[in-house]
């Protein structure tokens, strides 16, 4: 895979199907490394890298979600001679499901299971003050008070803040002036939902909320933990994600 915005970490070539993963606002395809060995070894694990972080520190950031959907999906296109499933947590949970919508707008082959985690539904208006207006640092104040991600390392760290800002002030930029139209037809995939039991920004009924988004089969499970429980919490989540994934592997043994 020779795209910016695709990182995989260990290819497989015998893979059935890919798993593409997308970060929460400021995060990088780093994050979903770990991942790789935990997953069934015919699922190959793809993750989206943005713009302005890791490998792409010197690309421009992108501060409207529809463009970032426009570049993930000119990315995946050449990809999807698998089948394929989707996952994102916090703005990777929106941009997920914008990817598999504009994909189905195209009539590209359509995800065979959407994941998500840690977000209210897109079309749920936010709660809370704007964050991307704010200074430096009331915007870095507020980000670790609301999600806690900033790790102690990096937040006391002037050079690697510098490094940082830029991304995550664009995500979340993208994030909060991202309206989508209403009334949407639903996707039609297998739709499963996770978060944080602790997680005050995505209380249960937020985690409801997503039934509206596809017609298919929906799946909810809380874990605990917080608004990033997913990283103590991996193995069960990974547990999850494999069930839901058995079948169609299953089905993807069938017709090949």
């Amino acid at each position: 895979m020779n795209s910016p915005w695709l990182q995989r970490f260990v290819p497989r070539p015998g893979a059935r199907l890919r798993l593409f993963c997308f970060a929460h606002a400021g995060g990088s395809a780093g994050v979903y490394r770990p991942w790789c060995n935990a997953l069934p070894d015919a699922v190959e694990l793809v993750a989206i890298q943005l713009p302005a972080r890791a490998n792409r520190l010197k690309d421009p950031v992108i501060t409207r979600l529809d463009h970032i959907v426009d570049g993930v999906v000119d990315a995946l296109r050449p990809h999807l001679d698998l089948p394929y499933a989707l996952f994102g947590h916090s703005m990777g949970a929106v941009l997920a499901n914008e990817v598999a919508r504009a994909l189905s707008h195209e009539g590209a082959p359509m995800p065979w299971h959407l994941f998500v985690s840690g977000r209210r539904p897109p079309h749920w208006p936010n709660p809370d003050p704007l964050l991307h207006v704010l200074s430096d640092a009331d915007f870095v104040a507020e980000i670790q008070r609301r999600y806690g991600g900033i790790p102690p390392e990096v937040a006391e760290h002037e050079e690697l803040m510098a490094m940082l800002l830029p991304s995550l002030r664009a995500d979340i930029h993208a994030l909060e002036t991202h309206t989508p139209p209403a009334g949407r037809t639903p996707l039609a995939c297998p739709l499963s939902v996770f978060g944080g039991s602790h997680d005050p920004l995505t209380p249960r009924e937020h985690l409801e909320g997503w039934r509206g988004e596809s017609s298919g089969p929906f799946h909810l499970r809380v874990l605990p933990g917080d608004h990033f429980y997913l990283n103590a919490q991996r193995d069960a989540l990974l547990a999850d994600v494999s069930a839901s994934l058995a079948p169609l592997l299953a089905k993807a043994a069938a017709v090949a």
